[in-house]
């Protein structure tokens, strides 16, 4: 096997969906080879947190694939070449976060650092460097290293095979825990969406998996973790569902029926496909169920279409073209059925929309006009004031107290 073909091949892969990097190191901890513009900074970093000691002792004892993590939730994921069982290299990736930092996490996971002596300079340059580290999902931090590990080995695992424990102690063990009203606003966003049958949840549930890791759990089963988060997961779900006017009966039936087969589940992927599976489904059966009997199909369908686009320029022409009317019969239609305009209904879905980014997000008011269409900050609040009675600034200020 050409373990260096298979090297570069995976550099070039991994390259091309995120700015994870690799690195490269001789037994003695020597760095022979790293693609990250802040290579010195980093690898200073490795060291002076204690992962690359570890992760050669790992190398003489144990090998097999590892993840290694700080206390304010930077990680890299650690394998090992071999020759005729002698330990030849140690090949790293990362460094990635786990969740989204702010200064206070930082500056917190620093602190359980008090021991070390770095130089103001080096601490600055540290944490402007740590702005460009990517946030990796769990999962899709697991399957980069297990491919680097098919690379040197071409033994094939599943994700339940990787040792996540040293960096979920790190993590979880000796710095503050992640900012848990961030977490708590993103799931509410989260879990609203399923309430309110929205079919463009995509970047809410992203954004909501990246922040929470799930529940904390520990075992010889690598798989209790997620199985036991996915199973909290549906429940929740399950309860948002039937506050947006699902059934009771089928809410009940269909989370039972996840959680089993979540349950049953053999590997981490498998657990992580129930997940997303089962949150789409329920929101497209609240989204049937709050559909209004009163509108016509054409009506209902620029409905939809209107919550799916609402970062698009949506003209009345467009939406009627898209029900097969024209646009004078359209903008008629519409409003006898809705009882508003079409400028209207899309100026409160797009407000919906914003009240949701202001309660989960960090986006500023400027940046959340730009993604909603609204041409300028002022108009949007305009807009928002007209509608909420409030400011933008003034409703994310009283979600937040």
């Amino acid at each position: 096997m050409d373990i260096q073909r298979n090297l570069e091949l995976f550099e070039e892969l991994i390259s091309c969906g995120s700015n994870i990097y690799t690195w490269c190191y001789s037994p003695e901890g020597r760095l022979l080879h790293s693609n990250c513009p802040d290579e010195e900074l980093f690898d200073t970093a490795f060291a002076l947190f204690g992962c690359k000691d570890k992760a050669l002792h790992l190398g003489r004892q144990e090998g097999g694939p590892h993840v290694l993590g700080t206390a304010f939730g930077l990680i890299w994921g650690v394998d090992f070449e071999f020759d005729n069982d002698v330990f030849r290299k140690l090949h790293i990736i990362g460094p990635a976060v786990i969740y989204d930092l702010s200064v206070r996490d930082i500056e917190y996971g620093l602190q359980q650092y008090s021991d070390l002596e770095v130089s103001l300079s080096w601490k600055h340059q540290f944490l402007t460097a740590l702005n460009r580290i990517p946030v990796a999902q769990n999962i899709v931090f697991s399957r980069y290293l297990l491919m680097l590990h098919y690379c040197l080995t071409g033994e094939k695992l599943d994700a339940g095979a990787l040792n996540m424990n040293r960096a979920l102690d790190i993590v979880s063990g000796t710095g503050r825990k992640r900012d848990r009203h961030k977490v708590w606003q993103a799931e509410r966003a989260m879990l609203q969406m399923v309430r309110n049958g929205d079919l463009n949840y995509r970047s809410i549930l992203n954004t909501s998996l990246l922040i929470s890791s799930g529940v904390p759990v520990r075992g010889s089963d690598p798989l209790r973790q997620p199985k036991t988060s996915t199973v909290v997961f549906i429940s929740i779900v399950c309860r948002a569902a039937i506050e947006g006017g699902l059934s009771p009966e089928e809410a009940y039936s269909l989370g039972d029926s996840y959680i089993q087969a979540a349950e049953n589940a053999k590997t981490f992927d498998e657990v992580a496909t129930i997940a997303i599976t089962m949150y789409d489904d329920f929101v497209r059966r609240v989204n049937r169920c709050r559909m209004d009997p009163k509108l016509s199909p054409p009506v209902q369908k620029c409905c939809d279409y209107i919550k799916m686009n609402l970062n698009q320029k949506l003209t009345a022409n467009d939406l009627a073209s898209l029900a097969g009317y024209t646009e004078y019969y359209f903008t008629y239609k519409f409003k006898k059925e809705t009882g508003c305009s079409i400028n209207d209904y899309i100026k409160r879905a797009k407000i919906d929309r914003a009240k949701i980014l202001l309660q989960s997000t960090s986006l500023s008011v400027q940046e959340i006009s730009d993604e909603l269409g609204f041409g300028t900050r002022g108009y949007f609040s305009r807009v928002f004031r007209d509608i909420e009675g409030c400011t933008p600034v003034e409703f994310r200020n009283r979600e937040q107290l």
